[in-house]
């Protein structure tokens, strides 16, 4: 849980401002390898934005093709761990369960060889065979808050991820805001432009 939370914070994921600032390099004309292969190392969605820069100039539908077997890449990532601790969250309660049923299993065959005995120390037995299923419970409802929630920061970061791809597109193809400031600005535009932040890594 620890290790998911450090890796899906949302800056290191979706770097606040770098969708606009690659639509703005796409329009500067800023598309050198080692700039992409920079944007590609620095996130996530950095590495998202970059493989739709590598298909720049193909039929769009390429484009996304490429986009969304990258994008599944990403998420496989993202979902590292997960899987580990739905199975924690579904099966704690049960090993705890199991834990009772064998210790109440042996308690009642002990009385069967030896009687009840000390009432005190049946009931003592008990209560040590019910500290199982409150170990397994409270080993799974943590594991399954957190495994619900990290499943919904991956889906809306997903979501958001798309969003960047299709604005990125559109100004690729020149009908997004930076893809008509591209043609208003010229052939001169170019030779003005700076490399935006995340190229400087």
């Amino acid at each position: 849980m620890l290790e998911r939370l450090w890796t899906l914070r949302r800056n290191e994921v979706l770097p606040p401002g770098l969708g606009e600032e690659v639509r703005n390099w796409a329009a500067r004309g800023k598309l050198d390898p080692s700039h992409i292969e920079s944007l590609r190392r620095s996130s996530p969605l950095g590495a998202l934005l970059a493989a739709a820069l590598d298909m720049r100039g193909r039929p769009r539908e390429l484009v996304r093709e490429r986009i969304e077997d990258t994008g599944r890449h990403i998420v496989h990532r993202m979902e590292r761990f997960l899987n580990a601790l739905g199975t924690i969250a579904s099966a704690g309660p049960l090993l705890g369960l199991l834990g009772t049923v064998v210790g109440m299993i042996q308690m009642f065959l002990g009385i069967l060889d030896h009687g009840i005995g000390d009432v005190n120390q049946l009931a003592g037995g008990i209560g040590k065979a019910l500290v199982c299923t409150a170990t397994g419970m409270i080993i799974a409802v943590p594991a399954l808050i957190f495994h619900r929630y990290f499943k919904g920061r991956v889906n809306g970061y997903v979501i958001e991820m798309e969003q960047e791809a299709t604005l990125l597109l559109d100004a690729l193809d020149g009908r997004g805001p930076a893809g008509a400031s591209r043609a208003a600005a010229g052939p001169s535009s170019t030779a003005t432009a700076r490399a935006p932040a995340v190229a400087k890594g």
